[in-house]
């Protein structure tokens, strides 16, 4: 028995002065529990909308102003005209669209009818399905009051437009979020391990007294898993409008482009992984546990960002994936062109050149 306390007492001790093992043991659930918990729910509020009010009436004030009181909108945008409309929801401003007529007030006052359109961002189906309801029963409550207070009821008239995927297919968000997941994770695994396996196996030893620079090593790491990421991303966008029939509706140019960029990213940022990692365990363990959640939880790709508190959303402005699940779904999805993009575009390529320099840097402070 004092055999046995004794082995229990060693356990404890090396868990104790293993600092990675008791980071994963006591920081790493109450991360997740914070993240899971913070991130984790169906319900959509903050959504940001435009309005369009083409009366500016008393009625239509008053009805937009009970829509921006409630908790489930965030008002972005006062549209000028319909001839912006496309335009704002393309830049990814508003996720819905109040268009009010020139004659809300007048209509409901002479003939106690009037008509009100909602159009919404169908490339997120779930999304624009629930602001669609959220928008109406606000409008339902109005023209209850209304009602109250007439001889005659008065009716408004919801009109509902679901924008570039009418169908309403689940398809049209998870191609890209899943496009961009894969590709994250694959590119970040296959360069996690590509330096710090070379250190295990010993070769590194004869990297290091060789005459080659930090640069070419970097690159000559890269291109490999490069070009296998490149038939990955061809053979993706072939299923996709193949087989799961999601549309390219912008320029394939500038998508493949975009793609190339994320790759590059995302392979730098496994190369680092590598470069620090001790071992092959840790970087896998960096690469699925410290890229995987944060691409399904903080990328926009299953729950909605705007429905995180503030710390989570300015964390998640540090996920590649964010930016360019953004990029490939307006492209594919709403024909997008690179000015609707460009800063997402920018973000992107600032990453890959500070993660690009920090790996050579840190590959540098390795050779010496």
């Amino acid at each position: 028995m004092k055999q046995f306390l004794f082995f229990i007492k060693k356990e404890f001790t090396h868990v104790w002065r293993d600092g990675h093992t008791l980071f994963i043991l006591l920081a790493m659930p109450l991360t997740q529990i914070l993240i899971f918990g913070f991130a984790l729910t169906n319900e959509v509020k903050n959504s940001s909308i435009g309005i369009l009010d083409n009366s500016k009436d008393k009625a239509s004030v008053e009805l937009i102003a009970r829509i921006s009181a409630s908790r489930y909108f965030d008002v972005v945008s006062i549209i000028p005209d319909n001839a912006h409309i496309d335009p704002t929801f393309k830049k990814g401003k508003i996720k819905m669209a109040l268009i009010m007529p020139s004659d809300f007030e007048e209509s409901l006052l002479h003939s106690n009818s009037a008509k009100i359109q909602l159009i919404a961002d169908a490339s997120d189906p779930n999304t624009a399905t629930t602001l669609i309801n959220y928008a109406s029963a606000i409008i339902r409550d109005y023209q209850k009051e209304l009602m109250a207070n007439q001889d005659f009821p008065n009716t408004i008239k919801t009109e509902i437009k679901m924008l570039y995927n009418p169908q309403l297919k689940g398809s049209y968000n998870f191609v890209p979020g899943v496009i961009a997941m894969i590709l994250m994770l694959l590119c970040s695994m296959m360069t996690s391990i590509s330096i710090v396996k070379e250190k295990e196996l010993g070769t590194m030893e004869v990297i290091l007294v060789s005459p080659i620079v930090p640069l070419r090593v970097i690159f000559a790491k890269m291109i490999p898993y490069f070009i296998v990421s490149m038939i990955n991303i061809t053979t993706i966008l072939l299923l996709s409008v193949f087989v799961l029939e999601v549309p390219i509706k912008g320029n394939l140019i500038l998508l493949i482009s975009e793609c190339i960029l994320f790759t590059i990213t995302v392979l730098a940022l496994g190369l680092l992984i590598s470069i620090v990692a001790k071992s092959q365990q840790i970087a896998i363990f960096i690469s699925l546990m410290g890229l995987f959640l944060p691409t399904i939880m903080l990328s926009g790709f299953m729950f909605p960002i705007e429905n995180m508190p503030i710390g989570l959303q300015l964390i998640s402005n540090l996920v590649p994936s964010k930016w360019f699940y953004h990029i490939i779904k307006n492209i594919m999805i709403k024909g997008s062109s690179l000015q609707h993009v460009w800063k997402e575009t920018a973000i992107l390529v600032g990453m890959m050149l500070v993660l690009v320099t920090v790996s050579i840097k840190k590959f540098k402070i390795r050779m010496e």
